[in-house]
């Protein structure tokens, strides 16, 4: 048009609607993506749990100026969005008031204890009370136990003493797994599931654990697996046999359970 007239630029644009400042632009010279993407998956590999505002700051430390969305373009299109971590949802469950039982293998109480070797390797220990008796049923050391583990060691325990009527945990997933639900069922055994962060709830064995932490857990290094066996069994074996109970009227777990069976 102003090649053909003399019009002038302004009123040019005006007529074709034509905003003067978008005649007038002219692209910048952008870096490259691909090589923006590479170290964008670079440093997505090093801070795996980074989403991509810490990742463009990231760049921004290394002088790339390059705008937040285009960092988000390229970081979707990577596939480097990071996954989030489902939150384990615990099992919904009425609250039931703690009640001493009226006798021996009326409810068992278990729970986990964590320690570790000298060298520094973990060591899981299931702990199994009688309620009522508070006798120290078993307590099993091993560096992992899953719910078959525990179903193993509640038929062994069983052996000698038979089954409880009810068992009360809080919800690991050992104790809400369908190896232990299934051997509940097959035993007529009622699982009572403590509410989520209600470890009140179970009480009796969170006594125990604390007096096994602080009368042997504390008092000894392990050097290995069947060491740590060995020193735990002595120390079961002592705490139902010699170890007076408060709760008791101060006789030992074993008296006591002996006393109910002869009275």
């Amino acid at each position: 048009m102003r090649e053909e007239t003399s019009i002038s630029l302004r009123r040019a644009c005006r007529l074709v609607g034509v905003s003067r400042s978008t005649l007038a632009y002219r692209s910048q010279k952008q870096s490259d993506d691909r090589e923006i993407q590479a170290r964008l998956t670079e440093l997505a590999g090093e801070r795996r749990r980074f989403g991509y505002r810490r990742l463009h700051i990231l760049l921004r430390r290394e002088g790339l100026e390059v705008n937040h969305k285009r960092v988000y373009r390229l970081y979707n299109e990577a596939g480097l969005t990071v996954k989030k971590r489902k939150r384990r949802k615990g099992i919904a469950v009425e609250r039931q008031a703690l009640e001493l039982p009226e006798g021996p293998n009326q409810v068992w109480s278990m729970d986990f204890v964590m320690d570790a070797l000298c060298y520094g390797r973990r060591l899981k220990i299931l702990t199994v009370v009688d309620d009522y008796t508070k006798e120290a049923l078993d307590l099993v050391v091993s560096h992992s136990i899953s719910g078959d583990h525990v179903a193993s060691a509640l038929d062994a325990i069983a052996q000698f003493r038979g089954y409880p009527a009810a068992i009360r945990t809080d919800q690991g997933p050992e104790f809400t797994s369908k190896a232990l639900d299934r051997w509940a069922y097959e035993n007529g055994v009622e699982l009572r599931l403590i509410q989520p962060g209600k470890p009140t709830q179970n009480a009796y064995i969170e006594s125990f654990n604390g007096k096994f932490r602080d009368e042997c857990l504390n008092e000894h290094w392990f050097r290995d697996l069947p060491h740590a066996r060995q020193v735990i069994a002595n120390w079961r074996t002592d705490y139902n046999e010699n170890r007076p109970h408060s709760s008791l009227g101060y006789d030992t777990p074993s008296e006591f359970a002996a006393a109910y069976r002869t009275g």
